[in-house]
């Protein structure tokens, strides 16, 4: 999801779910029992402690060699830098790094998206909390379906679910912090309506078919063309589906790649992008060929032995995480010719936002690695983010309205495996990182390790 202002969402990659699933956890629902799909509001005082201050733990080492190669337990190249001093919680914003925690302790933090004031974050509880500057505002809930994707499209909210559904919400016009599911995609009538004729079907495998109008797999991604009104949701079944915001009809249903699809993202000249556990990462655009309007394949980036997990759109480059731990990129304006290299992480690279020249990578590492651009394409890693207990799942990014002039901040939201999402302030303008074994670009070709992630 790419806000207008450079905030970029991407959503759960697809790994091996009977032993990845056994590992999550899954409390008891904080919500009062209701019937299927309804909503239910919390209007507490926030339960999601402040952090007590910065935490420092180690950060990635990186250079011209895989990011395999280095021992966790080495020291951090980074430990003299300001950023991961140990400080008290910044409640004024006045100074880069970390600004908060919350923390619900209900389950793994999947989904993160952040407009205005709000923030809402999914979970593997079923619910999406809503929160308020830094405090808990409202909740809502699906009784099936963990939250792997979130956007937002005007008063209304479309998250992902595991059961393979999309689930649309908005809040009453009376009370903003009452959210009521509106609908579902598809439609119940379009489902009825396609299921009489049985063109509608597709053979998922030997004695199963399934209708084309329908993710029968885990909804793995969302992202928005408001320009056009079409949401792209992309699943572990392998397709990319298109619809119609208007009235959630399902205008195209494309059988995009050969393995799981992990990461969808609108960008740059109407293009589509998609990557997958397949190891590609595909373009497409929407143009008129005969008589049919749809979606033509038009490029592939990238096909390499590691699994596609994360990508972010820029005015400028397309960014693809890995499972091998690195970022690639390409350049809009070399017509989309392969950039180079960016390697911060000895873990896959899990997640993936962009804002303004800033592009933010987190990881199965527990870090998240800040990334400037500078004039002619080149990278410098400005930071490494430390602090949370597991994986960094999920980021989003919303510009700070109290940047001074001339040196513009940004509030990034890291959502992890630690149950926690934490808040932090980042310049565009801080200095880069010194020292032998900073992270830095490479022009060299990514690592071709075997691992796989997929579904």
């Amino acid at each position: 999801m790419r806000h207008e202002r450079g905030g970029t969402m991407v959503a759960e990659l697809s790994i091996h779910r009977p032993t990845f699933g056994s590992l999550l956890h899954s409390d008891p629902a904080f919500f009062t029992n209701q019937e299927e799909d309804d909503s239910s509001n919390k209007n507490s005082p926030t339960s999601g402690n402040m952090s007590p201050g910065y935490y420092n733990g180690s950060t990635p080492p990186s250079g011209e060699g895989s990011p395999y190669l280095s021992p966790w337990n080495q020291l951090s190249p980074y430990t003299k830098s300001p950023w991961v001093i140990p400080s008290p919680v910044n409640h004024s914003f006045s100074k880069n790094g970390l600004v908060g925690s919350l923390a619900r302790e209900e389950g793994h933090v999947y989904s993160l998206a952040a407009s205005g004031d709000l923030l809402y974050t999914g979970s593997d509880s079923k619910n999406i909390r809503v929160w308020n500057n830094l405090k808990e505002f409202a909740g809502f809930k699906s009784n099936s379906g963990l939250v792997k994707a979130i956007v937002i499209h005007g008063d209304k909210i479309f998250t992902g679910h595991q059961d393979g559904k999309i689930r649309v919400w908005r809040a009453s016009s009376r009370n903003p912090s009452a959210y009521k599911r509106v609908g579902t995609v598809p439609t119940l009538k379009d489902y009825v309506k396609s299921s009489v004729n049985p063109k509608n079907y597709v053979e998922v495998r030997r004695h199963r078919n399934v209708l084309r109008i329908k993710h029968f797999d885990a909804v793995s991604c969302l992202s928005l063309n408001e320009d056009q009104g079409l949401l792209y949701s992309g699943s572990w079944d392998k397709t990319l589906k298109v619809w119609r915001t208007s009235d959630y009809k399902c205008l195209e249903s494309i059988n995009a790649h050969d393995d799981a699809i992990n990461s969808v993202v609108t960008g740059f000249d109407s293009l589509v992008f998609t990557g997958s556990a397949d190891g590609t990462v595909k373009v497409w655009r929407r143009e008129l060929q005969g008589r049919r309007t749809g979606h033509f394949l038009v490029q592939t980036l990238l096909k390499h032995e590691n699994a596609v997990t994360a990508l972010s759109v820029n005015e400028e480059s397309i960014y693809c995480g890995s499972s091998d731990g690195l970022v690639n990129f390409w350049e809009r304006e070399k017509h989309l010719s392969h950039g180079g290299v960016l390697r911060g992480h000895k873990m896959a690279v899990l997640c993936l936002a962009s804002a303004g020249n800033l592009v933010f990578s987190g990881s199965a590492d527990k870090s998240i690695c800040v990334w400037r651009r500078e004039a002619g394409g080149v990278h410098t890693c400005l930071s490494v983010l430390t602090g949370h207990g597991g994986p960094v799942k999920c980021l989003a990014v919303e510009e700070d309205r109290e940047s001074d002039k001339g040196d513009q901040h940004w509030i990034v939201y890291s959502g992890s495996l630690d149950k926690s999402v934490k808040v932090w302030r980042v310049s565009e303008n801080a200095p880069e990182w010194r020292g032998d074994q900073s992270p830095r670009l490479s022009s060299s070709s990514p690592t071709q390790s075997k691992r796989r992630y997929h579904g």
